[in-house]
C-alpha cells in the first residue's frame, strides 16, 4: 500500500531519529550524569545531588555566572535598542543614501566568522588603550546580537499595515510620537523575541569573549572551558545541565512571545 503524500515513510522517520539522536542525545546524557554520584565522569554511581551542591558552593563559578547573567542581560539590551532603531530605518527608510553599506555593514557578523570578529575588537580595544574587562564583553556582545535582533524586528515590520502610522500621523502625531503609540506596540513581541534571542547568543558566547575579556572579568564559558582542559568534572555536568535548562525556558518564553506576535501580526497585516 503506497503512502500518501503527508505520510512519513520508513526512511524518513530513520533519518528524522538518528539525527535528533545525534543532536540530542550527548545533552540527555550529559543532563543523566549530572546527577551521578561518582568522582569519576565515565562510572555510575547511583542518584545524587552533591555535584549540584558542589556548583552552588564554587564561588569562582558563580562569579563567571553572574558575570554572564550581567553581560548577557546588558549586551541584549543595548542590541535591542540599537538593532530595532537599525530595522527602523531599513524598513521605513527604503531610499536614503547608503542603504545598502549600511544594510552590508549591520548584518556582516550573521557570515563573518568569530574569530574574526573577536581578534578585530581586540585590535580596537588595544588600539584606543581600552582597559579589558566587563564592558568591552558587552561591547563585543552587543556587536555580535545587534544583527540577530535587526532580522527579527524588520521581518515583523514588514507584515504591519503602514496605513495604521499614516493615519496617527494624519491625526496630529509626529513621527516619533506615531512609532511609539502604533508601531512600538505592534512590534514590541518582536522586540522581545529579539531580546531573548540576544541574551541566548550572549550567555553561549565563547570565542569572542575570549579575545575581549580581562583579569575578574571571565564568563562561564570561559570558566568551564578552562576547568575542562584539566579534566571533565562531574560539577561541569551540572552548571551544563543548569544553563541548558535556562536556555529551554529562554526558548519556550520566546516561542509564546512568537504567537503573540504572529497573532497581532495577523490583525494588523494589511488586506
Amino acid at each position: 500500500m503506497a503512502s500518501g503524500p503527508n505520510q512519513l515513510s520508513r526512511f524518513n522517520v530513520t533519518a528524522l531519529t538518528a539525527g535528533l539522536a545525534f543532536l540530542y542525545l550527548p545533552i540527555v546524557i550529559l543532563i543523566i550524569y549530572s546527577f551521578n554520584a561518582s568522582r569519576l565522569v565515565t562510572v555510575w554511581g547511583g542518584w545524587s545531588l552533591h555535584w549540584y551542591a558542589e556548583f552552588f558552593h564554587d564561588q569562582a563559578m558563580i562569579d563567571a555566572a553572574w558575570m554572564s547573567l550581567r553581560v548577557g542581560a546588558t549586551s541584549a539590551t543595548l542590541a535591542t535598542i540599537l538593532g530595532t532603531l537599525a530595522a527602523v530605518a531599513l524598513s521605513r527608510g527604503a531610499g536614503f543614501r547608503g542603504r545598502t553599506l549600511f544594510s552590508g555593514m549591520l548584518y556582516a557578523p550573521l557570515v563573518m566568522p568569530e574569530v574574526i570578529t573577536g581578534l578585530s575588537l581586540l585590535l580596537l580595544f588595544v588600539a584606543i588603550d581600552a582597559e579589558r574587562g566587563f564592558w568591552t564583553v558587552v561591547v563585543a556582545h552587543t556587536t555580535l546580537t545587534m544583527c540577530f535582533v535587526s532580522v527579527v524586528v524588520q521581518a515583523r515590520l514588514g507584515t504591519i499595515d503602514r496605513s495604521l502610522e499614516e493615519s496617527a500621523m494624519d491625526l496630529g502625531c509626529g513621527p516619533f510620537r506615531a512609532f511609539v503609540a502604533v508601531t512600538l506596540p505592534l512590534i514590541l513581541p518582536s522586540v522581545l523575541a529579539g531580546w531573548m534571542l540576544a541574551f541566548t547568543l550572549s550567555l553561549d558566547d565563547l570565542v569572542i569573549a575570549s579575545f575581549t575579556t580581562g583579569p575578574g572579568s571571565a564568563t562561564l564559558p570561559i570558566r568551564i572551558y578552562s576547568e575542562v582542559r584539566l579534566g571533565v568534572k562531574p560539577e561541569i555536568n551540572a552548571i551544563c545541565t543548569l544553563v541548558v535548562a535556562l536556555i529551554a525556558l529562554v526558548i519556550v518564553a520566546a516561542s509564546l512571545v512568537s504567537k503573540i506576535s504572529d497573532a497581532r501580526g495577523k490583525t494588523a497585516a494589511p488586506l
